[in-house]
């Protein structure tokens, strides 16, 4: 479907597919065309004028992607879209947290997640944690990219800040034979071959992708092969997808390291191996019938199975007891003379760490301290689902009305085992192997998460220049918990969350070039099964392994209002300017307890939050040189005065009388304090320049704020540096088949950290007092490759 003077977009109500699909200032500043001509086919092949969408809409297609050279999804996110910034938690290039309006999408448990991402119309969130997995998409198959902002309830489940829709390439939007190779810093060597053919009736395609590196920081080589493939059919009346998806990975991200560390060697990591091994198999058929001229019938069913292994090597959790003239590992214990060690016969409430036979373990092992742990997990997670819809186009008293109504139903099972090993920290900080494992800390899990949905969308045009778009959905999520190893039965339960969610937005054509627009929406995420797990502060999780308590969570509403303006102006200026105001209600945080990293502590309901925030973008094309610019402002903050476990942070040595302290390890956060890890000021400026019909060259900067750490909730400490990073790219077309570029990363080497968070660096650096950890940014690096296309 193309029509000139019309941008179409995928209507929001595609039930689980849903997004919508408009042009980014950045892209725009890489093509020739207005704004208006620019066509992307939704797909059930649902378009609807770009002036009618009440939001606003970014998105990248396979040729811009292809210009900005990104290593993967995340970073073009990062580099090319608005109110996006990433947060390098894991400090691996494919496990990023990626952050839109204060909202946050990541592979990590532990994380309040607000961000829905489909793949080819399916939700690919993991039904365990709602963590995304983005190691699993490789950008070379990617046709096109959809960011949607807002609380738009049409997106299902968890869209609290915004939707993410990524549509993969197929044989009738891809004809070619295409082979690229790179390779450079880090030993980061990658490539894909790709192909993509049809006779008009009929079209297939296939992806085969590779990455590996052995990484900037040390011990932290990785490994990825991704497949995609599908096979189309085009008919008068209708259509039929079906592709497939295969990823096996391998990835080494040693996390955030000690400041003090940074400062004597920003490539080393603080313990390891933290190893996550996915392997992800997908099937997934989708198709449209058309059953009249003005009516169509569309719909999806899919089948997921993802299983991840992890060992992740930390510092220990364990203390050392002695009792007479042994030493043996405890949990907890009373102090009661207050020396800091544990003496039995003096202190209370001692509790051993006992292994699997019921002995007590021994603090030490061939007169070695056994000063480590192994978290070692593994997660099978199954889902299917379907969904239809019916879509009428038609007039009401005259006007022209589209109408979209659905049902959606997904079923997932996730099987979740972890075992905790005691080990030995040996000198190159990596933990040894003793097949000793604490009894107490051992789960099996298995989850159920069956989710009904029921929605519908309706645009109606009351005057030539006015719409109105009113939606809802209604949700019932049912989540089961039991308890596979026998020693947890307080994990068995059932929970139940039903919320209907309405929409309504309006936008208003003030003149041919101008569009005005404003919205209001709710949406709502029901606790996650790792969140209901885990939920007991008298029951602290080492994440991501032991799960003891199952108390209740409520569910997190959002409620969203944006408004804002869209236009062209002369010689293809194309602006936007937009505002937007999201509260959440009982939002969920992860309340750390203790640990090296500060990876143990519970999940609770402890505040409404809100983000609020500006946007800005321009973008201009001439000849051969193009444009653009993007500003956030985000101001994310807590609406409630609550407490908050912090056991690290250093406020309770450097200030015990502190009003703010409020008990032991507690802190009291006030009404309007900052929530950590996001970025007020965000800004992307990307510059193209094509020197003449084979050289082309590029650049585009990143600069963002500092940000408030985790476990610093109150405030108290500074943020994270400010910071700006500069990429260069350049292409040399030899030939109509052959293709040289080359990428530099960081180009001004500048020392960076995306996030940090409090945590225990003297478990493992006895001289190191600072409790800062940072996520690192990566160094200079440099790539060349080469395109053919045979």
């Amino acid at each position: 479907m193309i029509r000139h003077g019309r941008l179409a977009v995928l209507i929001p109500a595609l039930c689980s597919a849903g997004g919508v699909h408009v042009v980014s200032a950045a892209e725009a500043a890489r093509n020739s065309a207005p704004l208006q001509e620019v066509v992307i086919v939704a797909p059930y092949a649902a378009a609807i004028d770009r002036d009618l969408i009440a939001g606003n809409v970014q998105s990248a297609t396979a040729e811009s992607i292809e210009g900005l050279q990104p290593l993967d999804l995340t970073e073009l996110l990062n580099r090319s879209f608005g109110s996006v910034h990433i947060n390098h938690a894991q400090n691996n290039p494919l496990q990023p947290d990626v952050n839109f309006r204060g909202f946050t999408a990541s592979p990590l448990l532990g994380l309040p997640p607000g961000l829905t991402v489909y793949q080819n119309g399916v939700r690919v969130n993991e039904p365990f944690g709602d963590t995304v997995n983005w190691d699993l998409i490789p950008v070379s198959a990617i046709g096109a990219v959809q960011l949607f902002g807002g609380a738009n309830p049409v997106f299902g489940l968890n869209t609290l800040g915004g939707a993410l829709s990524v549509q993969m390439k197929n044989g009738f939007d891809f004809e070619a034979t295409e082979v690229e190779f790179f390779a450079g810093s880090f030993d980061r060597r990658a490539g894909w071959i790709q192909h993509g053919a049809n006779n008009g009736r009929t079209g297939y395609y296939f992806n085969v992708d590779y990455f590996e590196e052995d990484g900037w920081r040390y011990f932290s080589r990785s490994d990825a092969l991704r497949a995609f493939a599908t096979w189309g059919l085009r008919g008068a009346n209708g259509t039929l997808d079906i592709s497939g998806a295969y990823a096996d990975t391998k990835l080494r991200g040693n996390g955030a390291s000690p400041a003090e560390l940074l400062a004597l060697d920003r490539r080393d990591v603080f313990t390891h191996p933290d190893i996550t091994e996915n392997r992800l198999a997908m099937l997934i058929v989708e198709g449209t019938r058309r059953l009249s001229p003005s009516l169509q019938l569309a719909g999806n069913v899919y089948y997921r199975d993802l299983d991840t292994d992890s060992f992740n090597g930390d510092g220990t959790v364990f203390e050392e007891c002695e009792f007479d003239d042994d030493e043996f590992l405890v949990e907890d214990f009373d102090d009661v003379d207050g020396d800091g060690r544990c003496t039995f016969g003096i202190d209370d409430d001692i509790e051993l760490v006992r292994d699997a036979s019921g002995s007590p373990i021994e603090a030490e092992m061939d007169d070695e301290e056994l000063d480590a742990i192994n978290n070692i997990s593994r997660r099978r997670q199954e889902s299917y689902g379907a969904s239809l819809q019916l879509r009428a186009q038609n007039s009401i008293a005259g006007r022209d009305n589209d109408l979209v109504i659905g049902a959606a139903f997904t079923q997932a099972r996730a099987r979740f085992a972890s075992v905790v090993e005691v080990a030995q920290l040996l000198e190159d900080r990596s933990t040894s192997r003793t097949g000793i494992f604490a009894d107490s800390l051992r789960t099996s899990v298995l989850s159920d998460v069956d989710t009904t949905s029921l929605y519908f969308a309706d645009t109606l045009s009351l005057t030539p220049r006015t719409a109105v778009m009113l939606a809802g959905r209604f949700d019932e999520t049912r989540i089961r918990l039991a308890d596979r190893s026998g020693i947890s039965p307080e994990l068995n339960g059932s929970h139940s969350f039903e919320r209907f969610n309405p929409s309504l937005g309006i936008t208003f054509r003030a003149t041919p070039a101008v569009t005005l627009y404003g919205s209001f929406s709710q949406s709502a995420r029901a606790p996650t099964p790792v969140e209901l797990a885990c939920a007991s502060e008298d029951a602290p999780c080492n994440l991501p392994n032991a799960f003891l308590a199952d108390p209740p969570l409520d569910q997190v509403v959002a409620t969203s209002v944006e408004a804002g303006a869209r236009g062209l102006l002369g010689h293809g200026l194309q602006w936007h300017i937009g505002a937007f105001h999201t509260v959440n209600e009982d939002d969920i945080l992860f309340q750390t307890t203790g640990g090296p990293q500060a990876n143990v502590g519970f999940f609770d309901n402890v505040s409404d939050t809100r983000r609020a925030g500006l946007e800005l973008s321009l973008a201009q094309r001439f000849t051969r040189f193009g444009w653009s610019v993007q500003y956030s402002l985000v101001d994310a903050t807590f609406r409630d005065d609550f407490v908050v476990n912090s056991p690290n942070h250093p406020i309770f040595d450097d200030d015990p009388d502190s009003p703010v302290i409020v008990g032991d390890d507690k802190l009291l956060v006030r009404r309007g304090a900052k929530i950590p890890g996001i970025a007020r000021h965000q800004a992307n400026v990307g510059l193209d320049y094509a020197v003449n019909g084979r050289i082309r060259l590029g650049a585009d900067l990143q600069y963002r704020s500092g940000v408030y750490l985790r476990g610093d909730e109150p405030n108290l400490l500074g943020k994270t540096d400010s910071f700006v990073v500069l990429n260069l790219r350049g292409e040399l077309r030899l030939s109509d088949r052959l293709k040289l570029f080359a990428r530099i990363e960081n180009a001004l080497d500048e020392d960076y950290e995306t996030f940090g968070l409090l945590g225990e660096p003297d478990e493992v650096f006895e001289d190191f007092s600072d409790p800062r950890f940072y996520g690192a940014g990566p160094p200079f690096g440099a790539w060349v490759g080469v395109r053919f296309i045979p």
